[in-house]
């Protein structure tokens, strides 16, 4: 049974900030809320941003976790509220029915894979001169690209995005925040870093079929998920917007 966990995080804490600098050592430390290890389940987390002194970190599990660890380490241990809220999953991924409308979230490392691209780094340059050359991941960094990719991805996901009409044209009922590139080193690696692109798209969603969209959101869309980029929440649609 699917678990979303909510946790708050104090973002004065030391530990904390070597999270949000490392997704690799927050994606160990959620790692660590599940019993039965080595964990070979699929296990979905973003860290969210309500406010600059507030984070909150989403792990989407498919076991019960237990965030006492991450409290202690990172979050307000001694607090009056509650710090940690575990809920099951599957209420809603019992409304998830054809034509029925939310309004979602995602964070996502927008990539595709090609054996054609414009500046390949050494290691990719490698990697085309094999006998049998696989593509490499390209990052999309135009706002234009990665909405196309994310149009793209939703649609093999089981979702389409309704459209506005902005100054007489139609656009997606999507906007695109938070977009910067994060770049870090694998904990105890002195090779090149590791170099993400990062975006949060937020809006409206329909669902066009419901086993897909579903598995979508257990699974996450798109690349980087041990960095904190696929989870895919919904939640009711804006209060002007019918279902």
């Amino acid at each position: 049974m699917p678990y979303l966990s909510r946790i708050h995080l104090n973002p004065l804490r030391t530990q904390t900030q070597r999270m949000m600098r490392n997704p690799q050592v927050l994606h160990a430390t959620v790692l660590g809320g599940l019993s039965r290890q080595p964990v070979t389940e699929r296990v979905l987390w973003r860290l969210d941003s309500p406010h600059q002194h507030q984070l909150t970190l989403l792990v989407l599990t498919q076991s019960t976790p237990s965030w006492e660890h991450l409290i202690e380490q990172a979050g307000w241990p001694n607090a009056d509220d509650p710090q940690a809220q575990v809920k099951n999953y599957q209420p809603l991924l019992d409304q998830i029915q054809q034509g029925r409308r939310f309004a979602f979230r995602l964070k996502a490392n927008p990539t595709s894979s090609t054996k054609k691209p414009l500046k390949p780094s050494e290691t990719q340059a490698r990697q085309l001169k094999a006998e049998r050359p696989r593509g490499v991941r390209v990052a999309h960094r135009r706002l234009s690209d990665q909405l196309s990719w994310l149009i793209d991805r939703l649609g093999r996901a089981g979702y389409s995005l309704p459209t506005d009409t902005v100054n007489g044209n139609e656009v997606p009922a999507v906007e695109a925040n938070d977009r910067h590139r994060l770049t870090f080193r694998k904990s105890g690696n002195q090779s090149a870093p590791v170099i993400l692109e990062s975006t949060t798209f937020e809006g409206l969603v329909q669902i066009t079929d419901a086993d897909s969209a579903r598995n979508a959101l257990l699974q996450g869309i798109g690349t980087g998920k041990a960095y904190g980029f696929g989870l895919l929440t919904l939640a009711p649609p804006y209060p002007s917007q019918r279902s």
